[in-house]
């Protein structure tokens, strides 16, 4: 049987706290460069159709074939009815702090990338959120942190 010393001890705790640290910092969503619009390759908000949320209650896939330049990204659609509503009138549609996770622009003044299934609409206006887990903390304080990000939103998109 291994004798342990004091020192082997120490040091052996201290590379598994290091390790759990470094698994757990690389499993933390990481900032997206400033923009004022999320795109992935150049396509809002994962190329969801975002008059659909209003229309339909859900998040739907939008398609090439209905696509529309926008605020530096191409928005996609999941009809030409719904393209139309968008070009008349994007800001009605399109989702607060450029797509991008209205919590982290609440809480941590931030740019992260969001998902389709994280939404929230809030007095006609579209919310999306980096994932399920951060949705929870948001629908928490739902008005605070729209406050919030409210005031934050115009720091984050002047430093870009």
């Amino acid at each position: 049987m291994p004798a342990f010393t004091r020192r082997k001890l120490i040091l052996g705790s201290s590379a598994i706290a290091a390790a759990g640290a470094a698994t757990f910092w690389l499993a933390l969503p990481k900032a997206q460069s400033p923009a004022k619009t999320f795109a992935v390759d150049g396509i809002a908000i994962r190329g969801t159709d975002p008059v659909a949320y209003f229309e339909m209650r859900r998040p739907v896939p939008g398609t090439p074939e209905f696509a529309h330049d926008w605020a530096g990204a191409t928005w996609l659609f999941s009809s030409a009815e719904n393209l139309e509503r968008f070009a008349a009138n994007p800001v009605t549609y399109a989702p607060q702090y450029g797509g991008f996770c209205a919590w982290a622009v609440a809480v941590k003044g931030k740019l992260f990338s969001t998902q389709p299934d994280n939404w929230t609409i809030v007095d006609n206006r579209l919310y999306l959120n980096y994932n399920h887990r951060v949705q929870e903390r948001w629908n928490a304080d739902i008005p605070g942190f729209i406050s919030r990000g409210n005031e934050r939103w115009p720091q984050i998109v002047s430093a870009t």
